[in-house]
């Protein structure tokens, strides 16, 4: 089952493959090719290509991550009221 925070992933893990964004960036920087960049790093082909696009239009800092991809289906205040309804409901028969 995935987390609904970061993907699932460890904090190590998740730290592990933020590293991988500015290794690609020098690697792209240097004219090396988008395949050899995708297998050394363990990566699909399709996924150095954004990064290449990316880092095109806004180098570096275009590589950084942009957090979650989605967001959660309640704020936090909906959260914590449906938090206190749920213990203040009788009990059902």
């Amino acid at each position: 089952m995935r987390c609904p925070e970061g993907g699932g992933l460890t904090a190590e893990r998740r730290a592990f493959r933020e590293g991988i964004r500015p290794q690609a960036g020098r690697r792209l920087a240097a004219g090396e090719e988008t395949a050899v960049i995708a297998k050394d790093l363990r990566v699909s082909v399709r996924s150095v290509e954004r990064r290449r696009r990316a880092w095109r239009e806004g180098g570096m800092e275009a590589l950084r991550s942009a957090g979650p991809a989605n967001s959660p289906t309640i704020t936090d205040a909906q959260f914590a009221g449906a938090g206190s309804s749920l213990r203040t409901r009788p009990d059902s028969p």
